[in-house]
């Protein structure tokens, strides 16, 4: 009788470990195989901007990724801002939404964004900043909430855009994904591991729909991008 108990317990603790593992695995396959088909793709850039302009976008959705010693972006951020700006410039949307994190006066990563994208000759009136993107939940999250974007493009890496792509998608937005891959980065595997942990949370915030650390006032993308700035 006690051998047939331990039995079961075993058994359950079987399912349960089981389920742990595989549980997160079919998440991250879910929300993959969900957003795939709405990254945009292309031979050439040229292709590429060709599609994007028939999307009508709002506005091109960059997303932060960090910041060097010196306060500049990162290899990864700038080259999300590097096709940000090649999208804007060959008419891909009228606007750029930088989105990072300002949570601290020590730590800019929207101004430091921004001081890129202007170096680059974009017009100020058209980049809107973005000063509580915490997270790439709460970046798109704050897109439609204070924004009011309704058709975007996001450019990030490809490992991210499923992830953005998705949240996006359950957040109503009409979103679409170009890549910014141009090169390796040091440290993709653990990026990758985060990202799978990152999956699975969000999976579970965008059936809840949590509002973010901070609203505010509405900063209609349509109008003059000057009022979102410092």
């Amino acid at each position: 009788m006690i051998l047939n108990k331990r039995k079961k317990y075993v058994l359950i603790l079987v399912i349960v470990l089981i389920l742990i593992i595989l549980v997160p695995c079919i998440i991250n396959k879910y929300m993959i195989l969900k957003s795939q088909s709405y990254i945009i793709n292309g031979e050439s850039f040229e292709q590429i901007s060709n599609k994007t302009k028939a999307l009508n976008a709002d506005c091109i959705l960059v997303l932060g990724a960090g910041l060097k010693s010196d306060g500049t972006p990162n290899h990864m951020l700038e080259d999300r801002l590097d096709v940000g700006i090649k999208l804007y410039q060959s008419g891909g949307a009228p606007k750029i939404l930088l989105s990072g994190d300002n949570g601290q006066d020590r730590y800019d990563e929207v101004n430091a964004m921004k001081a890129y994208v202007v170096n680059k000759g974009i017009p100020l009136e058209d980049i809107f900043l973005d000063h509580a993107g915490f997270s790439t939940y709460e970046s798109m999250y704050r897109a439609g909430a204070i924004f009011n974007v309704k058709n975007v493009i996001v450019v990030t890496q490809k490992y991210h855009q499923y992830r953005a792509i998705y949240i996006g998608k359950r957040l109503n937005l009409n979103v679409y994904g170009v890549v910014s891959e141009p090169r390796q980065y040091v440290g993709q595997d653990y990026r990758d591991f985060r990202e799978f942990l990152a999956r699975n949370k969000d999976f579970v915030k965008s059936i809840y729909k949590p509002k973010p650390t901070y609203l505010g006032d509405i900063i209609p993308i349509s109008g003059n991008g000057i009022a979102s700035h410092d």
